[in-house]
């Protein structure tokens, strides 16, 4: 872990103001007279695949933004099978309930190697009370976290496996490289689609000996992005 005091994030250690993903991570309207008002870290963290971030029902404190990899936030059913309610990807924030006090609502874990920004709620709270351009980001936020939780219903629940399946990878695919994706576990893909292990591997199988999709390395994917929208739409 890394740690970086807030007041140096501008120009120090973590070089807030030169950094890749600036124009798209929560503190993209702030100066550095903003980030001198603040005065608890900020955390770079570093998970491996498959580790644990936070559960439900732990304390919310920190707000997280996601400068590489994929996390999966996972709810679990009465019968003990669980559910992944959403896919967060580079640029998104997670955990944006620490805002309300209480605690968090899922389990959020780790799907590839993944670096995140641990934020402060209270700093950001705090400041977001006085700079409307981290105010209006915010909204922003929660407007795309209802956003992705409606298409999550209407473009992965739905429809036959094939189509749920090419729907992701698309999607998968928006903010990275066109037509490539890196994918996760068959079991990880029927929790996402709500689908069986089984069908999930299954229609994989089925889309590679098709010419549908091409598996370059172990879940590494590449594929037309037209073509594959065709095909599902």
């Amino acid at each position: 872990m890394k740690r970086i005091a807030l007041s140096e994030a501008w120009t120090g250690v973590a070089d807030c103001r030169n950094c890749s993903i600036r124009s798209s991570v929560l503190f993209a309207r702030l100066d550095e007279k903003d980030f001198d008002e603040l005065h608890r870290p900020i955390d770079q963290l570093v998970y491996a695949p498959g580790a644990e971030i936070y559960a439900a029902g732990d304390k919310a404190e920190t707000l997280f933004t996601i400068r590489s990899g994929l996390v999966k936030l996972t709810r679990f059913l009465p019968d003990g099978s669980q559910r992944i309610v959403r896919l967060l990807r580079r640029t998104d924030v997670m955990g944006l309930e620490a805002l309300l006090g209480g605690d968090y609502e899922h389990n959020a874990t780790a799907l590839q190697p993944t670096e995140l920004c641990r934020l402060p709620a209270d700093a950001v709270r705090r400041l977001s009370q006085r700079n409307s351009g981290l105010y209006h980001e915010l909204m922003a936020r929660w407007h795309r976290a209802l956003s992705d939780a409606d298409r999550w219903i209407a473009e992965f629940s739905t429809g036959p496996a094939r189509d749920r399946v090419g729907r992701l990878l698309l999607w998968l695919a928006e903010r990275d490289e066109p037509g490539r994706c890196q994918l996760f576990s068959r079991e990880d893909l029927g929790a996402v689609l709500g689908l069986t292990t089984e069908t999930s591997s299954r229609t994989m199988a089925e889309m590679k000996r098709q010419g549908v999709i091409l598996e370059t390395k172990p879940n590494h994917f590449e594929f037309d992005m037209e073509n594959l929208s065709r095909l599902v739409s």
